[in-house]
């Protein structure tokens, strides 16, 4: 045996290089493999978690999608937002969401505003004897069902009716009833072109015509 060289010298040398070679075998064998995706990547979001508003994502167009749907044939057009279904189970009545339409009159005590019959005659030439689907989301405290009215051409009658000056955006109680966020701009729009009831200075909203006028004995 030489004085200062371990008889294990080799060993531990080839030992060495056995494990370099493994390693980096092993570095090789995972840079060639092809990484595996998120798998939470590219989801849609969670159920529960509406986008878009909160009656869930919009359909096409961007009126936002109902919970549930009526079809049947208008019979009869009560105001400019307020409508009557014949359905295969009975007659609904539906308020039409993300608008309201200046009052018609009830008697002495709640007197009517300046064209309601206007807005009612434009819903009825867009709707009435016609076969059409509300979208529907949910019922209002008279038991109406509160809903898009969808032509037979895929527009919104609720829009048509913003659009064309016979109805208002509904942003009562800082937007509370207002499902259908295109409303305020479709108005803006009617406002400036003079459109409707905006052909008129001093237009009233709706729900402060119902307080004022009705409530507080206020119509001026």
């Amino acid at each position: 045996m030489l004085r200062g060289k371990s008889p294990f010298g080799g060993s531990r040398l080839t030992a060495l290089i056995v494990a370099l070679i493994l390693a980096a075998a092993g570095a090789l064998v995972n840079w060639m493999q092809p990484s595996k995706p998120d798998k939470d990547a590219g989801r849609p979001p969670a159920a529960g978690k509406p986008q878009g508003g909160a009656s869930g994502a919009p359909l096409a167009g961007g009126i936002p999608k109902g919970i549930y749907t009526i079809t049947g044939t208008v019979v009869n057009v009560a105001d400019g937002d307020t409508v009557t279904l014949r359905a295969p189970d009975g007659q609904r009545r539906i308020r039409m969401d993300s608008i309201d339409a200046p009052e018609e009159g009830h008697g002495a005590d709640q007197p009517g505003q300046p064209d309601a019959e206007a807005s009612r005659k434009h819903l009825a030439e867009l709707v009435a004897g016609k076969t059409l689907t509300a979208q529907c989301y949910e019922k209002d405290q008279y038991g109406r069902e509160v809903c898009a009215l969808i032509l037979e051409d895929g527009r919104s009658a609720n829009r048509l009716q913003v659009e064309a000056g016979y109805a208002w955006a509904y942003t009562a109680r800082q937007g509370d009833y207002l499902r259908d966020q295109a409303m305020p701009d479709l108005q803006r729009q009617a406002k400036a072109a003079g459109r409707g009831l905006w052909a008129r200075p001093g237009a009233v909203q709706p729900w402060k015509w119902r307080y004022d006028c009705w409530r507080q004995r206020q119509c001026g």
